[in-house]
């Protein structure tokens, strides 16, 4: 079977009035359908560069990205995009936020709407609907985001740190959350974290980058011993912290 996703020979750097800096270089990788990717590396060697190659929000300076055959700038609405921040807007109510996407693409469809509210039902935001974003704790906020990306039903979903600006305890919570909702709808995802322990419970496999310029260090495949895996049992996996310390290492050795 074709990879859904695959990046050959991906180099890019910035340019600005004080010359060229390389960002990343010869990054090659495949994605499989239903397949939970994790990016790690050091700050500042273009993890959330690499997003927005994948998404054609930028085009790489030499080499190609393909979704399912396709170049990306010809895919983008098969991409959804999960930030940092929720960006849900206060004037707007929780179901109003869910549509906004469908809304700009034209697609408020009653199979849509209908879908629009199956999703809510099912991840627990039903009786919040027409709440507004500010009445909502902060793990509510990113399932809502995680709804408004998942009813466009896009082929690959990228995540750019989205549970950095929670607390903890929330944070453990909310991957737990997703991590199941992601796994449930089916879905292909890319995860970008500073978080290895995050990274290893989530992933099918950790690709880790060098430092600045990024390039593939080593691509690690995640198989804990365990039945009925979901992020927040998987730190209890006995060879759990054999991954930590693998790629922990990886990670601080030089390059």
């Amino acid at each position: 079977m074709d990879p859904l996703l695959t990046l050959q020979n991906i180099c890019y750097s910035y340019h600005t009035p004080g010359g060229e800096t390389p960002a990343l270089e010869n990054i090659s990788f495949t994605v499989g359908e239903g397949e939970f990717i994790a990016i790690v590396g050091p700050s500042g060697c273009g993890k959330s560069t690499l997003l927005n190659l994948i998404c054609g929000l930028v085009k790489p300076e030499s080499g190609e990205i393909l979704l399912r055959g396709e170049p990306v700038e010809n895919a983008r609405a098969q991409t959804g995009y999960m930030l940092q921040k929720d960006h849900l807007f206060e004037w707007r109510t929780v179901y109003r936020n869910i549509l906004l996407g469908l809304e700009i693409q034209h697609k408020c469809t009653p199979e849509n709407l209908a879908r629009a509210d199956a999703l809510l039902e099912t991840y627990g935001l039903a009786a919040f609907k027409n709440s507004r974003p500010s009445e909502l704790s902060g793990g509510m906020r990113q399932r809502a985001a995680l709804i408004r990306t998942l009813v466009l039903d896009p082929d690959l979903l990228l995540l750019d740190e989205p549970f950095s600006a929670l607390d903890y305890q929330t944070r453990l919570s909310v991957c737990d959350d997703i991590g199941i909702i992601i796994k449930k709808e089916k879905k292909t995802a890319v995860l970008v974290t500073h978080d290895l322990s995050e990274a290893i419970s989530t992933a099918d496999r950790v690709i880790v980058l060098s430092k600045r310029p990024g390039r593939i260090k080593r691509i690690v495949p995640i198989q804990l011993d365990m039945e009925d895996r979901t992020p927040f049992r998987s730190r209890s996996a006995p060879n759990f912290k054999d991954y930590f310390n693998q790629i922990w290492k990886e990670l601080n050795s030089y390059g």
